[in-house]
C-alpha cells in the first residue's frame, strides 16, 4: 500500500494545484496556509483561487501529529513507518469561505473503500464479517480492521480463514483481526458462534451478513432445507436473532444485509397473491438454481426493511446493500456454466475493492453522524 495513496495525496484537482515555487502547510489547530519559497513569505489565502481552507476530520487511523525540536509540526505514519511534513488530511481540507457548490463528483465507480473510510478512526469498533474469507466479504473485513476496528472474519473455513487473518496482518501487524467458525448451512453452527461470541464480552457495532452461495443444485441442508435459502437467508435471519439484544446493547449500531438487484426477477406469493413458504425451500422438482438465489436476495431485503422497522428505535440501523450488477468473485464456484459466464463479463465489472465504497460510503456517513452526536 503506498503511504500517499492511503493518505489520499495522490488525488489532485487543478483548480487546485499550487504554482511552482509554493507548498501548502497546516497549522497545530488546522488552518492550511500557504508558502512562497520564491519571495520567502505566507500568505493564508490560496494563490490561485484566493480561498481559505481548514483541515476536515481527524487523522488517519495509524497516524500521529509530532512536533519537531524546531518547533514544526510533522506526522508520522505507523502503518509504513514513515515520516512526513505533508499532513495527509491536506486532500480533504474543506474552504473557509465557500463559494457556490461545485458539482465535481468526489466519489464515483472506481472508488475503493480504503478512499471511502480515509481518516475514519474506528478504534473500539467491533465488526463481525460472514463469509470474510475470500471476495467481497475479505475486502469489507480487511477495510475495517486497516481503521483500527476489530474485525471477526466469521467463516465455515477455518483453514482459509486463517490465511486471510494473514493476509490483513501482513498489511498492518497491529490490526485486531480474527476467526471464527460459522456454517450457515447448519443452524447449529449459528447457534455455536452465538455463544462462542457473547462469551467475549465485547460489543457488536456492525454486523456484515455477506456469505452466500448461487448456483448450487439442488440439496438440502442437515436441517432438511434448500441449500441456498438456508445459507443466504435463514442462516443470517437466525445470526441476527441471536446476537439482537448485543446489538441493541451496542447502540448505535447497523446490520448491513449483501443482497442483489436479482431479488427483482422473482416473487414468493402464490397465484392469489399470498405467501407460499414451498418456493422458499423448494422440492427438487421445483428448483431452479437462479431463482433460489433470487428468491433468498428477495428475502434478504425484506428482512432487512423488517429488522430496520422494529430496531432503529432502539439504535440498530439495518441495510441491504446491492453491490454491483455482475460483480466479478467466487460466488459462481457452483457450476461450470456460470463460471464461464462471469469470466466473459469479468472485464466489464467492479473489482472488490472498488464494489466496497458502497458499504464504506454507507458506513462513513454513519460514522461521522455518530461522531457529531455523540462525540465518539
Amino acid at each position: 500500500m503506498a503511504a500517499l495513496r492511503y493518505a489520499g495525496l495522490d488525488d489532485t484537482d487543478s483548480e487546485d494545484e499550487l504554482p511552482p515555487g509554493w507548498e501548502q502547510r497546516t497549522t497545530k489547530d488546522g488552518w492550511v496556509y500557504y508558502a512562497n519559497h520564491t519571495e520567502e513569505k505566507t500568505q493564508w489565502e490560496h494563490p490561485k483561487t484566493g480561498k481559505r481552507k481548514r483541515i476536515a476530520g481527524d487523522l488517519p487511523y495509524g497516524w500521529e501529529q509530532e512536533t519537531d525540536e524546531n518547533g514544526q509540526v510533522f506526522f508520522v505514519d505507523h502503518i509504513n513507518k514513515r515520516t512526513t511534513y505533508l499532513d495527509p488530511r491536506l486532500a480533504f481540507t474543506v474552504d473557509d469561505n465557500p463559494t457556490k457548490p461545485t458539482t465535481r463528483q468526489r466519489y464515483d465507480g472506481s472508488t475503493t473503500a480504503m478512499e471511502i473510510l480515509q481518516g475514519r478512526d474506528l478504534s473500539g469498533k467491533v465488526v463481525v464479517v460472514t463469509g470474510a474469507n475470500s471476495g467481497i466479504g475479505f475486502e469489507t473485513a480487511k477495510s475495517f480492521a486497516l481503521h483500527g476496528a476489530h474485525v471477526i472474519l466469521a467463516c465455515r473455513n477455518m483453514t482459509r480463514a486463517n490465511e486471510a487473518v494473514s493476509r490483513i496482518l501482513g498489511e498492518w501487524h497491529k490490526a485486531k483481526v480474527e476467526a471464527m467458525t460459522l456454517d450457515l448451512a447448519l443452524l447449529r453452527s449459528v447457534q455455536h458462534f452465538a455463544q462462542a461470541f457473547k462469551a467475549k464480552n465485547v460489543s457488536l457495532h456492525v454486523l456484515v451478513c455477506n456469505a452466500a452461495v448461487f448456483g448450487l443444485p439442488w440439496t438440502l441442508t442437515k436441517d432438511g432445507l434448500e441449500t441456498t435459502f438456508q445459507v443466504n437467508h435463514l442462516g443470517h435471519f437466525y445470526l441476527v436473532q441471536l446476537l439482537q439484544d448485543v446489538l441493541c446493547r451496542s447502540a448505535p449500531a447497523r446490520v448491513v444485509v449483501v443482497s442483489s438487484e436479482s431479488h427483482r426477477f422473482t416473487d414468493i406469493n402464490d397465484s392469489s397473491g399470498k405467501l407460499d413458504f414451498s418456493r422458499l425451500s423448494p422440492s427438487k422438482n421445483d428448483y431452479w438454481a437462479m431463482l433460489a438465489y433470487n428468491r433468498s436476495k428477495l428475502c434478504n431485503i425484506l428482512f432487512s426493511n423488517e429488522l430496520h422497522r422494529r430496531l432503529s428505535p432502539r439504535g440498530v440501523t439495518s441495510n441491504a446493500v446491492h453491490p454491483g450488477n455482475m460483480m466479478y468473485s467466487a460466488l459462481h464456484r457452483g457450476w461450470w456454466v456460470y463460471t464461464l459466464l462471469f469470466t466473459l463479463a469479468r472485464p466489464f465489472t467492479k473489482s472488490m475493492g472498488e464494489r466496497q465504497d458502497l458499504m464504506a460510503r454507507k458506513k462513513g456517513r454513519m460514522m461521522a453522524s455518530e461522531q457529531t452526536l455523540l462525540c465518539t
